[in-house]
């Protein structure tokens, strides 16, 4: 009965995470839009943002459906609806999270001219429903899951395939979408024209902020609900193997805990006069509360030392998700010395300035692998590899409230935009660009959150898969074994650099268009005349779509032509490789832009010379190459090394019958 009572709680949770989510959109859409010039701009980016996401899911949900149909044919229908129903709800998690952020951007941008407190809480609220409906729907499809196969963990892995699936798909468009116009706007507005960020001259500036919906809202949202997703199922499949139906159940009783931990910590997060505050009061309130309820949880669930065990495996994931968030905080931030010392170089040159940012961005991965490599060994310590699926868990226990601080980024930064555009004055733009840097510092804890916990997942379905496989060891003098993970750390490097040369082909086309503009528009120059935005979000939702499609496919087809031409034991050697280099590509790659931007953002303040000067253009440029690393390639890593290791546990069994083992 306990095992029912988990999932019946996890669902009832997820329930109340979607009826807060509910009131936090009722209380932003009574607030004002504001007057009729912001409206109307507003209203471009929603119908950008809207068609874009029509056309990419239409996308996605072709290959998904194939995909469906595969699995039904090989695995068996339970899988194949398991996988179904995690499409979906990753789908509906990038949605809602993107609609309300169409919803909440002009409203923060008006609540802006009444003060820094208003514009903070519209632009929180906006944030917090994509959180809880990530949290809500993945704790709701799950159970369901299980209520619907009584408790029988092998189609729950379909779920995670779906999310995952949707999730790459849909980051890795959205990334490409909006970095492509991001440095096409860049490059042509600040470096070539130097007009300001978000000036209404710029064609691309609607693109640009049409982006930052599909990639950093909709994009994001189905990233952490495959990360919160995954998490969660690793490690119901590894506690069924140690613990039967009661293992099985527990990561479903951890999750309502954490799901109660961010409620109650999102009612915390008040108006104040520094941002950063307000957001780290509410979530070190959830991560307290979240303690509290893990050991409750812990130990009424799996009575004796062994409960106590995974108390402490998943207290030690919830402590290294905390540190992960203070080492990205302190690269990023602009407030501490990395930040500064890289707007620094950038008074000679923008050669500098890279080779300054790039050298701590490769040290900022230091901190990150350590503190993951001694969770690991200590999760492990008490309660073996349960317990290091539990300690990925925990780190993603408030995941409601972080993402919920992550996607209020974006919105903020639209808000600026909007201030921009609709001639709302230096006040209100000041107001949302204090809000813009903090989002970007929170991007950057998020993401190594997202990446901390994949390495940590990614391991624990290893493990079930070698269970899968019937493999008792990965002997490092095979050859087979070896070769597996050299190419599994080499694929990390071919996926971003799908990635960022996909951005690149899209940055030049907007670059392109913009000049082209320029020159035959005539008063455009002057403010006389319109620009052509539709043109710019043509082209950016065109060369998304289109690049979207390799990064995708090779992350998929990968594990299953190794553990066909060569067998499990070198798909096990792939896996690990990739997650070894992925994990720490994936955390220099967030910090690096991170970092870049807001170096960026610290000069614009008024240092080395301020808006204009010579630091400025070279701190513009290494913003432009910092985009699609923290944007678009970094994050998709983490969906990278999971979806390998989730397509390699479906197809175990068929990989252990057919493989040909051509070595």
């Amino acid at each position: 009965m306990m095992d029912i009572f988990a999932a019946a709680a996890a669902s009832t949770s997820g329930l109340l995470a979607l009826a807060v989510a509910l009131l936090f959109a009722y209380l932003n859409l009574r607030q004002p839009e504001g007057n009729k010039r912001m409206v109307e701009i507003a209203s471009a980016i929603r119908s950008g943002a809207t068609t874009y996401m029509k056309r990419q899911y239409a996308t996605i949900w072709i290959i998904a459906l194939i995909v469906a149909v595969l699995l039904a044919v090989f695995l068996g229908i339970p899988t194949a609806a398991s996988f179904i129903l995690g499409a979906l709800c990753s789908t509906l998690a990038g949605v809602i999270g993107m609609m309300m952020a169409v919803k909440s951007n002009v409203r923060t941008a008006n609540a802006a001219v009444k003060g820094l407190g208003p514009a903070l809480s519209v632009a929180f609220r906006g944030g917090a429903v994509m959180g809880l409906s990530v949290v809500g729907l993945g704790a709701i499809g799950i159970s369901l899951i299980y209520f619907i196969f009584n408790g029988d963990v092998s189609p729950i892995i379909g779920f995670s395939f779906g999310a995952s699936l949707v999730a790459l798909f849909a980051r890795v468009g959205g990334g490409i979408f909006t970095k492509g116009a991001d440095v096409g706007a860049d490059l042509v507005g600040k470096v070539e024209k130097g007009i300001p960020e978000d000036d209404p001259r710029n064609p691309a500036v609607v693109a640009d902020n049409v982006g930052d919906n599909v990639g950093d809202c909709a994009g994001m949202g189905a990233d952490l609900f495959e990360s919160y997703a995954g998490a969660i199922i690793s490690s119901m499949v590894l506690g069924f193997a140690v613990l039967g139906y009661i293992g099985a159940a527990f990561p479903l009783l951890v999750a309502a805990a954490g799901i109660l931990a961010s409620l109650l910590g999102a009612f915390f997060v008040r108006a104040e006069s520094n941002p950063q505050k307000a957001l780290n009061y509410g979530t070190y309130i959830s991560y307290v509360l979240a303690a509290i309820l893990l050991y409750l949880v812990s130990t009424w669930m799996v009575p004796g030392e062994q409960g106590l065990n995974l108390f402490y495996a998943a207290l030690f994931g919830l402590v290294a998700g905390l540190i992960i968030g203070w080492t990205a905080e302190y690269y990023t931030s602009e407030e501490y010395r990395p930040v500064k010392d890289i707007a620094r170089s950038a008074q000679t040159g923008t050669g500098t300035l890279l080779i300054s940012g790039f050298g701590e961005s490769m040290m900022s991965v230091v901190p990150p692998v350590l503190i993951v490599c001694i969770a690991i060994l200590l999760a492990f310590k008490f309660a073996g590899m349960f317990g290091i699926a539990i300690a990925g868990l925990g780190m993603l226990t408030i995941t409601g409230i972080v993402v919920a601080a992550d996607a209020y980024g974006p919105i903020s930064d639209n808000a600026g935009g909007i201030a921009q555009m609709s001639g709302l004055g230096p006040n209100v733009r000041k107001i949302t660009d204090s809000l813009d840097s903090v989002g970007n510092t929170v991007k950057a804890l998020t993401k190594g959150f997202a990446i901390g916990s994949a390495a940590l997942t990614a391991l624990a379905l290893i493990s079930a898969f070698y269970q899968e496989a019937k493999l008792q060891v990965a002997d490092l003098t095979n050859p087979v074994v070896l070769a597996g993970i050299m190419l599994g750390a080499m694929l990390p490097f071919m996926f971003s650099s799908l990635c960022m040369r996909g951005v690149g082909r899209t940055a030049f086309d907007v670059v392109e268009e913009v000049r082209r503009q320029w020159r035959e528009i005539k008063g455009l120059s002057t403010g006389r005349a319109k620009a052509d935005y539709a043109k710019c979000v043509d082209i950016c939702t065109r060369s998304a779509l289109r690049e979207l499609i390799a990064p995708g496919l090779l992350a998929i087809s990968t594990p299953i032509f190794v553990g066909f031409l060569l067998g499990p034991a070198a798909l096990a050697g792939v896996l690990a490789g990739a997650t070894a280099s992925g994990f720490a590509l994936a955390i220099l790659m967030a910090n690096s832009g991170g970092a870049w931007d807001n170096a960026k953002k610290y000069i614009e303040t008024g240092m080395f010379g301020g808006k204009g000067s010579e630091a400025h253009k070279a701190a513009v440029v290494g913003d432009t190459l910092g985009d699609p690393f923290k944007d678009t390639a970094g994050p998709a890593l983490n969906i990278l090394i999971k979806l390998m290791s989730i397509v390699s546990l479906v197809l175990a069994p068929l990989f252990t019958e057919y493989a040909l083992n051509l070595i």
